[in-house]
């Protein structure tokens, strides 16, 4: 079977990747020259552990390959998929213009039946405007050529993407032909081995599926956010909280964890669109416009609590921070709190110093050379007046504390993800503050 990509981010490359793995012909498309050049040199542009050897191994063999244009394989191909960006516009509202770009060329340029699937996080009716242009592309044209659209949400972590696509909890496919639900069902088949579920809706339910899930994910974790902070008011502990409320079987314990406010590429975009989808039809989404204020004000907690302990002077203060990508297993940078972190620091006059296993450069290239960037975990921490967690890396779960407290000016540890017992803490000689004890 051969098909096409469009977008070579971390859905596109991910997936045509993993395609590729199960034998099917695949040729990603992209018209950024200088990430299709990276990659014809088997240089992968994003981290996601395990992909490199992937990529190399099935362009090596013949079944992943790369251009600059669609219309190069489009009269081989059965299904192109759409992954290019959906940036949040200013109002919030997801920008379709790449999406309908590459309907536009698809329209322009087929010969022969063929399905557009969306795999792009679209808001809710984007496929009849992708149908909509497609077909004033053959209007234009003067010819009626059969194709289909359809929409497959794509439900990745980054960081376990790989293992995400080849082993899903379910894989949704929006369709409204038997033709489509046949084409995209012999796509899945060898997945099928797995005995995952394929999910097969009308269109406009697919789009709202994944919307829904990412909203749901980030309206958990913005609640255990305001639970830990009433809980650090009240004397309780967040921990024995989320473990109690946790075993309930109608809750699970699942994204319970609370921290210093989720980032990336998808819940903070995600939650957005979905609020001004909801406007655009004259309904508010309260609770999604709490989620998303709680998110925000999380971000600031750790420069809260340092500020507090310094009786808000921090002018002149070294402070370390561990983490800069929005999460484990990624570089990714996208609404990290890193940024919000660093930007308070800086206004009050600190020193940082940052230190992450894969970011630093995405750092650099984001924020340029105004923070100091350390050579190593315990680098980052020399004469540092406190250590702010931000990232839950491996790595940073057993430092030697015997060493770090030696290089600090001032044995002071933020933890922002909870990943240390406070009476271990205490034991080693640190002041300890966390979320939600």
């Amino acid at each position: 079977m051969n098909i096409a990509i469009v977008g070579t981010g971390y859905v596109g490359l991910v997936s045509g990747t993993c395609f590729a793995e199960m034998g099917v012909d695949v040729t990603c498309v992209d018209v950024n020259e200088q990430k299709i050049n990276s990659l014809l040199k088997g240089d992968v542009p994003i981290y996601e552990p395990g992909l490199d050897e992937m990529v190399l191994r099935n362009a090596r063999e013949g079944r992943l390959h790369f251009t600059t244009d669609l219309t190069t394989c489009l009269d081989k191909v059965e299904v192109v998929f759409s992954a290019v960006g959906t940036p949040p516009d200013e109002d919030g509202s997801a920008d379709l213009s790449y999406v309908l770009a590459v309907a536009r060329t698809f329209g322009q340029h087929i010969n022969k039946y063929t399905v557009l699937v969306t795999k792009s996080t679209v808001p809710v009716g984007t496929a009849k405007k992708v149908k909509a242009v497609i077909l004033e592309e053959l209007e234009k044209r003067g010819v009626n050529i059969p194709f289909d659209v359809a929409s497959n949400p794509e439900f990745l972590k980054e960081g376990a993407a790989i293992k995400d696509f080849m082993s899903p909890d379910r894989v949704v496919v929006g369709v409204e032909s038997k033709e489509a639900e046949e084409l995209m069902t012999r796509l899945y088949r060898p997945f099928l081995l797995n005995n995952f579920r394929v999910i097969f809706t009308d269109i406009p339910s697919a789009e709202m599926i994944k919307y829904a899930a990412n909203a749901m994910l980030a309206t958990r974790i913005s609640f255990m956010n305001d639970i830990a902070n009433l809980c650090e008011l009240v004397g309780a502990d967040v921990n024995m909280v989320r473990r109690g409320i946790g075993a309930d079987t109608r809750i699970g314990n699942k994204f319970l964890y609370p921290g210093c406010g989720y980032g990336g590429s998808c819940f903070p975009k995600d939650v957005k669109a979905l609020i001004k989808t909801a406007d655009k039809n004259g309904y508010p989404m309260r609770v999604l416009q709490a989620v998303e204020e709680v998110n925000e004000a999380q971000k600031s907690v750790l420069f809260n609590k340092l500020s507090k302990y310094y009786q808000g002077e921090l002018a002149g203060k070294t402070v370390a921070l561990w983490g800069l990508a929005f999460k484990p297993e990624t570089d990714d940078m996208r609404e990290a709190t890193s940024l919000v972190t660093i930007r308070l620091l800086l206004e009050a006059g600190c020193k940082v110093q940052v230190f992450d296993p894969v970011a630093m450069d995405e750092c650099r290239r984001r924020i340029g050379d105004v923070v100091s960037y350390a050579t190593d975990m315990y680098d980052a921490v020399l004469d540092a007046d406190a250590l702010l967690l931000l990232t839950e890396w491996k790595q940073f779960r057993l430092p030697s504390w015997g060493v770090i407290a030696k290089s600090m000016n001032h044995p002071l540890v933020v933890d922002g993800r909870n990943i240390y017992n406070i009476d271990d803490m205490h034991a080693v000689g640190f002041e300890y503050y966390c979320i939600g004890r």
